[in-house]
């Protein structure tokens, strides 16, 4: 059944092998996809940055379909480390990545892939493909 409903998902937004991965563990949509999404469905986010230092930056996102309800809010964050032991993120521009990461989660939450298993490839950087 839910396999299903993830095929429908992608047929119904054009989704093509470019967008979308398998993952070790997890069903991943890229950047692509994410935005192949917000296009067609009119997406609208608003972002507050609720922490932004040089090495962690947090943000919200807050986001509905073409100014409908549900609004729903959700959080990106992201944390420089040295490697992936002590952070979540391998880059400087850690705001940029916070809102990336909350992006991803507003999109895949509003459109019911979440309650799919599905991920965002900026969710994490163990979710990029080989």
């Amino acid at each position: 059944m839910k396999k299903e409903l993830i095929k429908e998902k992608y047929k119904y937004y054009n989704l093509t092998p470019d967008d979308v991965f398998k993952h070790q563990h997890y069903i991943i949509i890229t950047r692509s996809g994410i935005e192949k999404i917000i296009a067609m469905e009119g997406i609208k986010i608003n972002y507050n940055v609720v922490k932004c230092d040089p090495n962690f930056a947090a943000v919200s996102a807050f986001a509905s379909i073409k100014d409908n309800e549900p609004v729903i809010q959700t959080f990106g964050s992201a944390l420089k480390g040295d490697g992936f032991k002590d952070g979540n993120c391998n880059t400087w521009y850690v705001l940029e990545m916070a809102e990336k990461r909350a992006m991803s989660r507003a999109v895949l939450k509003l459109t019911g892939f979440y309650e799919l298993g599905v991920f965002g490839e900026d969710e994490s950087e163990d979710f990029k493909r080989k």
